[in-house]
C-alpha cells in the first residue's frame, strides 16, 4: 500500500534556497534534481551534478541546497509499506546520476496527474507508476558503480530515443551529430562506446522492428512499409531487412502471420 502525500514536478527556488529537516519527515522523501545541488553526505557538504537522485527514508535528516542561479526539482514525499520501497538497495541519503532523466520526469508529471485527481484506478494506477519509477532508478544505480554517467551521455540517449521514436526520418550521420553538437568522426565512436551498436546499426534496428510490426499488423504493401521505415527505394528495404532477419518482407509476413492466425 501506498500513500502518495504530495508529489511536484519542476519545483523552482532562487539561488538562496535550503531545505534543512534534521529529523527527518515521518515518510519516505525522493528528490530527484534538475540542476546541480549540495547535499549532506556522510557528515558534510558535498555538490552533485544535475539529474541526481537520492531517497530519503523516515526519520533521516534532509539537507540540501541550491549551489547556482536556481535550483530545480522534482520531489515526492510518501508512504509505503512496499518492498519494491523498503527492500530496493538503494542508498539512503546519497544521491546517484540518473541515466533515464526524461523518463523519470515523465513518471513524476502521470504522479502528479494521479495525485491531483479522483481516478477511479488511481491507487493502482499510483503503484505501478511508483514501481516502475523505481525500477528506473534501480537501473541507474546498478550502472552507477560500472560507468560514469555525463552530460554528453543524456545528449546521445536523447538521440537514441528520436532514432527508435521516428524510424521513418532521413537519418544520416552528419544530422546525428548536429543534434548531440559533436563532429560525425566522434559521434560514432562515442556512441559505439555507450551503447555498444554505431549510430546507423541503430537506425536500422529501429526500421527493421518497424517493419516487422507493419509486417505482422497492418496491411500496407511492402512498397509502403518501406517508405513509412525511411527506405528511398523498396530493393533496398528488402535487401536490408532479409540481412537482419534472414527473411524477406514477404516471407516473413506468411510464417509469422499464419503463427498468430493458426
Amino acid at each position: 500500500m501506498t500513500e502518495i502525500f504530495y508529489v511536484e514536478c519542476d519545483a523552482t527556488h532562487p539561488d538562496s534556497f535550503v531545505f534543512d529537516i534534521p529529523n527527518g519527515h515521518d515518510c519516505w522523501l525522493l528528490v530527484f534534481t534538475k540542476t546541480p545541488a549540495v547535499f549532506w553526505v556522510e557528515n558534510r557538504l558535498r555538490e552533485y551534478p544535475a539529474y541526481s537522485a537520492i531517497l530519503y527514508r523516515p526519520h533521516q535528516k534532509i539537507y540540501y541546497r541550491a549551489c547556482a542561479d536556481q535550483y530545480i526539482n522534482n520531489w515526492l514525499r510518501f508512504a509505503s509499506d512496499e518492498s519494491y520501497v523498503s527492500d530496493a538497495p538503494l542508498p539512503f541519503g546519497v544521491p546517484f546520476s540518473v541515466k533515464d532523466p526524461e523518463y523519470c520526469h515523465q513518471l513524476f508529471q502521470l504522479l502528479v496527474c494521479e495525485h491531483s485527481f479522483t481516478n477511479t484506478f488511481k491507487q493502482s494506477s499510483v503503484n505501478y507508476l511508483l514501481r516502475i519509477l523505481f525500477n528506473k532508478l534501480l537501473e541507474s544505480y546498478e550502472s552507477h558503480f560500472s560507468e560514469e554517467v555525463t552530460p554528453q551521455y543524456y545528449n546521445l540517449l536523447k538521440l537514441r530515443t528520436a532514432i527508435y521514436s521516428n524510424p521513418g526520418r532521413n537519418w544520416t550521420v552528419p544530422k546525428m551529430a548536429e543534434m548531440v553538437h559533436i563532429s560525425p568522426g566522434y559521434l560514432q565512436v562515442v556512441y559505439k562506446k555507450t551503447f555498444g551498436v554505431s549510430p546507423m546499426s541503430d537506425v536500422i534496428n529501429s526500421r527493421i522492428r518497424s517493419a516487422k510490426e507493419y509486417l505482422m499488423h497492418s496491411s500496407y504493401s511492402v512498397a509502403e512499409i518501406a517508405d513509412r521505415c525511411g527506405y528511398l527505394h523498396v530493393e533496398h528495404f528488402c535487401r536490408q531487412f532479409k540481412q537482419v532477419t534472414g527473411f524477406s518482407p514477404r516471407e516473413y509476413h506468411r510464417r509469422f502471420r499464419s503463427r498468430t492466425e493458426a
